[in-house]
């Protein structure tokens, strides 16, 4: 299964900017870390990053029919974007949103989340052990999902066997 990390505005900068709010990790340390976890688990894992908002949802809406899942981290944009929220509310794959920081608990007005209500869950303030967590919940809506549709199967399997 495959799943798509997507990475907001300024997160290009991690390990370099504000290092007393999102700490001395480069965001391609992170993402090494996703890749040994995802090669480990057996899923496949591919990594965007963008500073434009239409960039973003031109990759969320090439996600449906290519992947199974999204990990993404909105930056800015989790407060502003309506167009990255319908993007994820269309292409309805799982998606989990990751922010670094405790965004409750930081200026008022990223207090305000635009995209938590159309994502599976979200992991908020956990540094970039955040995004460890993410992949591990995807793992787990992955095993979900595939054990439904195991259940399914047998229920169908069952059903044309009672007809026969």
């Amino acid at each position: 299964m495959k799943v798509v990390v997507i990475q907001g505005p300024n997160l290009n900068m991690l390990g370099v900017r504000e290092q007393t709010i999102y700490g001395p990790m480069k965001l391609e340390q992170i993402h090494a870390q996703m890749k040994e976890f995802a090669e480990s688990n057996g899923l496949e894992i591919e990594f965007f990053q963008s500073n434009l908002e239409g960039e973003i949802v031109d990759r969320i809406q090439e996600c449906m029919g290519e992947a199974d899942g999204i990990i993404i981290n909105p930056a800015a944009y989790t407060h502003t974007s309506i167009a990255i929220r319908d993007a994820i509310s269309a292409v309805a794959l799982p998606t989990i949103e990751v922010h670094i920081s405790n965004i409750a608990r930081r200026e008022e007005f990223r207090k305000q989340n635009m995209i938590a209500a159309v994502c599976s869950s979200s992991v908020v303030g956990f540094g970039p052990f955040g995004y460890h967590l993410a992949m591990t919940g995807m793992g787990q809506i992955f095993n979900e999902i595939n054990a439904m549709k195991e259940a399914q199967k047998m229920q169908q399997d069952a059903a044309q066997a009672a007809q026969a």
